[in-house]
């Protein structure tokens, strides 16, 4: 059965991570958080916050391993232009596996903000953006296909079996989605 690599990109705050875990639990798959990455970086190395593009090299590395031992793999990153997500059509390909990318965003701006605001941190030591940094944020449109869930208007478990029937669209077709 051939593998697929999901990749969980939006917004800090518009439920991507949520949305990872779930999927992660639901279909006991491998799950791979760029910030966690950072943060271990972060906390192992003379390296400051941004870290720059080593915290997805490490990333492709991690998902490109479990790829080829045949399992599926979620990552979950901002993934906030195309330098970033165009490397994730190779290493799929380079690993024999089918490749399901996911924008996450969140319509609702006052839920947004909320979020931004009043979520926790749970990664020790990541400091989160404020609102103001969100908006701030470097974040290229989208020019490739992708599934877009709307956290404002989809609950996380219709999220998650959009996700899951991608999936194994993917993992039968010859082409991404």
């Amino acid at each position: 059965m051939r593998p697929v690599l999901v990749v969980i990109g939006g917004l800090p705050a518009s439920g991507k991570s949520t949305l990872a875990e779930a999927l992660a639990r639901e279909t006991a798959t491998p799950y791979v958080r760029v910030d966690r990455i950072e943060q271990a970086i972060v906390d192992w190395t003379a390296l400051t916050h941004p870290v720059g593009p080593v915290g997805y090299a490490v990333a492709h590395r991690l998902a490109a391993e479990q790829l080829r031992l045949g399992l599926d793999v979620v990552v979950e990153c901002v993934n906030p232009v195309a330098v970033t997500r165009d490397a994730w059509p190779g290493t799929a390909e380079q690993a024999g596996a089918a490749l399901v990318e996911v924008e996450v965003v969140c319509s609702d701006a006052a839920e947004h903000r909320r979020r931004v605001e009043q979520r926790p941190t749970d990664v020790e030591g990541l400091v989160k953006p404020s609102w103001a940094e969100v908006l701030g944020r470097e974040y290229e449109p989208w020019t490739r296909e992708r599934v877009v869930v709307d956290t404002a208007t989809t609950a996380v478990a219709a999220a998650v079996r959009r996700v899951v029937a991608a999936r194994e669209t993917a993992r039968t077709s010859s082409s991404t989605a």
